[in-house]
């Protein structure tokens, strides 16, 4: 066991946060805390590490254990590089590295117990190097930093000039590189794209110490978790499996206690009216016998009704008037900013009551091109025609349309002046802004209450067109389900942009991969692109003109499970034509894989014949009887440093080849 948390208790201005939480995580074991805002997770964490004392209680590390934490926002100041940032927590095993060939040039100049003296001593640091996995520390900085969405063209940027998510990117990947005994994360995936969430999934599934993650992601909660513990009225309960095991279970409790709770009502109910009729019989026994069951009925332990918190939020979309059944045609648009150029000769169309997902890396243009259809930027070329009848409601991650000066009150009053303050406080009560909440300024709340005034203003539109730019971003878990509740039962169309993958896969019907500069269609929710988007980003990226621009389409015909891809790109070539390309460009790609492996192959055969080979040098460089011999000694040392030498070079062709 590596932590404890035993009665943890904590209250600010007399008010109950945490009560008597109760925990443990096993050496290895992933752990996921759940709960809505509000609940005390970040609290419980502070409180773990120290940041915070619990008012009772105790929190015990095993002896000698090592942790780190991530907190949801960093303020790395910083004079050095992303690499440079990410490099000094390998500082140990680089100082430890100048010293072995420091050793190897005293070796020279050094004769009897002098030179007997460093012998041992460089053994035992070559034994610590290794130990410290200290051929590999570029590749691994290198690795994780990539891993977390920075390209080598970004190496060299200043922390100093980086924005607020990409300085907890670069923190996050100093705690990686540490590898403590328990890593604790608080909101781990804010602030990365897919292919880099996907990274972090694969690389703490694999961590050999302990996690201990908050998260409202909860597609990566089902892939790490291993054990959930859930924060509900200031208590903890602890769920064994992952997050959609411990929603089933929940569920189940739930349902149980429920049940239980009108069972008793029932009973109690029966009790009274019994009551009731003895007293009115006005006789001695009666009334002795209606005393008797009131007594009963006292000391009844009367159970609570278990909250169900989905009841306190509600949000009903609806729209105003139906719109054609062509709600939006993209027609070949292209966006630079500058030598940027984010993507060229893109066309697709969305029809009435289609629910279409924009997915792709981070910088690839999918705000952009919300913002365009919304006309908050403008094209470089091609035209949006929108349908007839066709009225957009936007709803942007940065909140840009709610004015900070305002109130809330005021915020909605002003958008909508035919309704009354009665209509107005019912509206901001169904967010969960109640009482005085609404007289707060908007440029005071948090992001996930501006997400939700957002979200307030855009059901009160008379929208048939959503447009949404991550509209899950700091929302709990619960009001994530609202959402999804309430864009499932919308009759409008939509078009959004996402990062959760859970929310997806729950809402979307066709999903819009924007990668390398084209579209790729995906008639489907998330589970189907994953199904198969390695091998269309590979066909497309391996047959993409340089200029790029392309849009393609894949669907299953469901009668028959052939599954059918079709290019837009423009100009059309013939049928014949296309499909010979698209088998050449198939046969290439294989080839390709094939060489690529048997490359990867080689790559690691060598690896491991030449960290064998040191392992033995060493291990001669141990013994007593060739310290003395110091020609023997200079060319083991010789070798060692060759071999050390090739390896990095192996490491770096390695993690190459492995992405």
């Amino acid at each position: 066991m590596i932590l404890s948390c035993h009665n943890l208790c904590k209250s600010f201005d007399g008010n109950d946060i945490l009560k008597e939480i109760s925990f443990h995580i096993e050496d290895n074991e992933k752990v996921a805390i759940v709960g809505i805002n509000g609940a005390g997770k970040t609290t419980l964490l502070r409180m773990l590490i120290g940041e915070l004392t619990p008012d009772d209680g105790t929190v015990t590390f095993s002896k000698g254990a090592t942790f780190g934490y991530l907190a949801q926002n960093q303020n790395i100041d910083s004079a050095h590089s992303i690499y440079e940032e990410l490099r000094e927590m390998k500082r140990d095993v680089i100082d430890l590295e100048k010293n072995i060939r420091q050793a190897e040039k005293d070796m020279d100049t050094l004769t009897g117990s002098e030179l007997e003296a460093l012998m041992e001593k460089y053994a035992q640091m070559n034994h610590e190097f290794q130990l410290k996995n200290g051929y590999a520390w570029e590749s691994e900085v290198i690795g994780v930093a990539k891993g977390l969405g920075f390209s080598e063209e970004e190496f060299d940027k200043r922390i100093s000039t980086l924005s607020g998510g990409q300085k907890t990117r670069v923190a996050l990947g100093k705690l990686l590189l540490q590898s403590p005994d328990l890593i604790i994360l608080d909101e781990p995936t804010n602030h990365l794209d897919m292919n880099s969430i996907k990274w972090l999934e694969s690389y703490l599934m694999n961590y050999k110490g302990a996690v201990l993650i908050v998260s409202h992601d909860r597609y990566f909660l089902d892939r790490i978790a291993q054990k959930v513990i859930e924060i509900d009225n200031k208590g903890a309960d602890i769920y064994t499996g992952n997050y959609t095991a411990y929603a089933k279970k929940r569920e189940q409790i739930r349902a149980a206690k429920l049940k239980a709770y009108l069972n008793q009502q029932a009973e109690i109910k029966h009790q009274e009216e019994v009551i009731d009729k003895l007293k009115q019989f006005n006789r001695g026994k009666s009334i002795k016998r209606a005393e008797s069951r009131e007594k009963m009925l006292d000391k009844i332990e009367r159970l609570e009704k278990p909250t169900e918190i989905r009841d306190d939020m509600r949000i009903t979309l609806t729209p105003s008037c139906v719109s054609g059944m062509d709600v939006m045609h993209v027609d070949r648009i292209a966006k630079s900013f500058g030598n940027e150029h984010l993507f060229k000769n893109i066309s697709f169309d969305i029809k009435r009551g289609e629910h279409v997902a924009i997915i792709g890396d981070n910088g690839t243009g999918k705000t952009t091109m919300l913002k365009i259809i919304n006309n908050m930027e403008t094209l470089d070329e091609g035209e949006i025609t929108l349908g007839v009848k066709v009225h957009i409601g936007y709803y942007d991650q940065e909140h840009q349309v709610l004015h900070n000066e305002k109130t809330l009150f005021e915020e909605l009053s002003d958008a909508y002046p035919s309704m009354n303050n009665t209509e107005i406080r019912n509206t901001l009560a169904a967010f969960l802004f109640t009482g005085d909440d609404v007289f707060k300024r908007i440029g005071d709340l948090s992001g996930g209450e501006k997400g939700r005034v957002s979200l307030a203003k855009l059901m009160l539109s008379d929208a048939n067109f959503l447009i949404l730019d991550e509209p899950t971003n700091h929302l709990d878990i619960t009001s994530k389900e609202i959402l999804e509740d309430a864009i499932n039962n919308y009759e409008g169309t939509v078009l959004y942009v996402s990062h959760d993958r859970y929310f997806i896969n729950k809402t979307a019907s066709r999903i819009l991969d924007l990668t390398h500069g084209s579209i790729i269609n995906y008639i489907g929710n998330y589970d189907y692109y994953e199904e198969h988007c390695e091998e269309q980003t590979s066909r497309i990226a391996s047959v993409a003109d340089p200029s790029y621009g392309k849009s393609t389409v894949m669907s299953t015909d469901l009668s028959t499970g052939e599954t059918k891809t079709r290019s837009t790109s423009e100009p059309k070539s013939p049928a014949s034509s296309q499909g010979q390309a698209d088998w050449k460009a198939q046969k290439e790609e294989a080839a390709r894989r094939r060489k690529q492996e048997a490359a990867l192959k080689k790559c690691e055969e060598e690896i491991a014949k030449l960290e064998e080979r040191n392992e033995k040098i060493n291990e001669e460089l141990s013994d007593p009887a060739v310290a003395t011999d110091l020609a023997k000694v200079r060319k083991l040392s010789d070798e060692l440093s060759e071999n050390e030498s090739r390896l990095s070079n192996l490491y770096d062709e390695w993690a190459e080849l492995s992405e």
